[in-house]
């Protein structure tokens, strides 16, 4: 029986749910697992204690601020028991028009998480991106998938694919990659 992923994101305009769906639907092509898409909003949170291998997608808003459905259930992550589970973090930003900022909502939940037992997974290479401050980044490397599709919507699939692939591989499910 395949693995099962819990896939919890927020999205106003509609960029954050299209990536969500992109990665459920690269996971399961592989057949190596099964990916629930929930939005963060419409249940309680202990409903991620249900998996073992999490996958959080929030764009940042305005300046430095969590989209509207993560808004929402920000604090209710302090009740989440986290421990021995790897969550893997992506979002949406704009790296030009908000270049303080961009990809904050990364680093606010992955910071949130962290400490309540979650090991984080999907760190991504900085390169490729202009920005001049994110709490998204940690030691040189970004705590997930820094997505822009303002600025760079013709890089999305790639990106998504390739930390797809790196996600999978951290969760111990490697997938086979096509010919």
């Amino acid at each position: 029986m395949a693995e099962k992923i819990g896939l919890f994101y927020g999205s106003s305009t509609g960029a954050g749910e299209r990536a969500a769906q992109m990665i459920k639907q690269i996971i399961e092509s592989s057949g190596v697992a099964t990916v629930d898409l929930i939005i963060v909003s419409s249940d309680t949170l202990k409903i991620m204690e249900n998996y073992q291998y999490l996958i959080f997608g929030c764009s940042t808003w305005n300046i430095g601020e969590l989209q509207d459905d993560w808004a929402l259930k920000f604090n209710e992550l302090d009740t989440v028991n986290f421990s021995g589970r790897k969550v893997a973090l992506f979002g949406n930003g704009d790296q030009f028009g908000y270049s303080n900022s961009y990809v904050d909502a990364i680093g606010m939940i992955g910071n949130k998480i962290a400490p309540r037992g979650a090991e984080l997974v999907g760190f991504w290479p900085r390169d490729g991106y202009e920005f001049e401050f994110s709490k998204g980044a940690f030691e040189g490397v970004m705590m997930g998938l820094p997505l822009d599709d303002d600025n760079e919507p013709e890089k999305t699939l790639q990106r998504v694919t390739n930390w797809t692939y790196w996600v999978m591989e951290q969760f111990g499910m490697p997938m086979p990659v096509p010919a």
